[in-house]
């Protein structure tokens, strides 16, 4: 009789569980209206939400605000109590801080904090606004902020790219996938051309550029909290939000038209692309100039390399494809091998294994 596998859960991991439940629930909620350009309209709606929720009974306060309010602002912060900032100068620069110790005290139910990138003083509690917004939440006091892509750390080297600008704040991905939600403002590039001022505003095709990156992000937001998610509730699942493609890297494999094939989906499907291959001892020379040829391609067609140490090539590749959740495999193989080899050999046990993504196969270069 097959022997029954005990699956009870490790009492360290039930109980790290539930201390990770227990801070949630005492933990404010945090969402995070995300905009890819000035004048898009984050403020806006981030102060409205607020008035609406005021509008269902919340206690709803303002803790930080940017210097310049447009008219529809003004005429929201008119429902909406406002906590003063603290206003000081340093080093011949103003600053305005959002007030800890006043909102500790009144420990509103939603705070609403624009500016979220602004840096603090030296010598504050917090060097950055989003440290203090973070310190908040621990409070118990759920956060409605909003942020534009170009201060997204992780993000302004593209940023300056699109625009050869690069802002001063920044505010670390880590901190947005903190969110329970996170919200695309989005407008059409053109409606932005006629709110800017000539010359003030990217023209329509880097704007759509922004735009781009700022929905990636998101998608990617969101995809890192659904397995964090799953993986604190012991979920295994192999599948997320975006498409991401795996090409396997052997010497002989036809690297060239894999990696392409895979680039080409990856951007139509706006997924990641990703290559790795099984370390091996041994290699000829002519083999690992090869090989270090078709490492160099994957990082020019802009994959992330990954070398594996296993010293079994399928399970290696099945264990990288299913902790990084890869949804489609490119792997290569010879017309030339026998049969009996191609039905009993690696290939074989990759298809027979591959439940949760699905494999496509390459000949080798010549076997055309």
């Amino acid at each position: 009789m097959p022997t029954r596998v005990d699956r009870r859960p490790d009492p360290e991991e039930l109980l790290r569980r539930v201390q990770a439940d227990e801070r949630r629930e005492r933990r404010g909620r945090l969402k995070v209206f995300l905009g890819y350009a000035s004048r898009v309209g984050k403020s806006f709606r981030m102060f409205d939400e607020g008035r609406r929720r005021k509008q269902r009974g919340q206690d709803v306060v303002v803790g930080a605000l940017q210097s310049k309010i447009t008219p529809d602002i003004q005429e929201i912060l008119s429902c909406l109590d406002v906590i003063p900032p603290i206003s000081t100068r340093h080093a011949g620069r103003d600053y305005e801080m959002i007030d800890l110790a006043a909102l500790f005290r009144r420990h509103p139910q939603v705070c609403l904090i624009d500016g979220l990138a602004y840096d603090n003083p030296p010598g504050s509690r917090n060097p950055q606004r989003w440290q203090d917004v973070r310190e908040l939440l621990e409070r118990g006091i759920s956060i409605i902020t909003a942020v534009n892509i170009q201060h997204i750390r992780e993000q302004q080297d593209a940023v300056e790219k699109i625009t050869g600008k690069r802002s001063a704040f920044s505010v670390p991905e880590e901190f947005l996938r903190e969110a329970e939600e996170i919200e695309i403002v989005d407008a059409p590039p053109e409606a932005l051309l006629d709110r800017g001022r000539e010359g003030s505003m990217p023209d329509s095709r880097r704007l759509a550029e922004l735009r781009e990156l700022a929905l990636l992000l998101a998608a990617d937001v969101v995809e890192r909290q659904l397995q964090e998610y799953l993986d604190s509730h012991g979920v295994a699942a192999g599948w997320g939000a975006q498409e991401r493609i795996l090409v396997c890297l052997t010497p002989r494999s036809n690297a060239a038209d894999m990696l392409r094939s895979g680039q080409r989906n990856a951007l139509r499907f706006h997924g990641a692309l990703l290559a790795a291959y099984v370390e091996q001892e041994g290699l000829r020379a002519e083999d690992r100039q090869r090989l270090e040829s078709h490492l160099a391609l994957a990082r020019q067609l802009g994959a992330e390399v990954h070398c594996l140490q296993h010293g079994d090539f399928v399970q290696g590749i099945l264990d990288f494809a299913r902790e990084h959740r890869v949804t489609q495999l490119f792997v290569g193989h010879s017309l030339r091998d026998q049969r009996r080899w191609f039905w009993r050999g690696p290939i074989a046990r990759l298809i027979d294994a591959a439940e949760s993504f699905d494999v496509r196969l390459f000949p080798h270069s010549g076997d055309q």
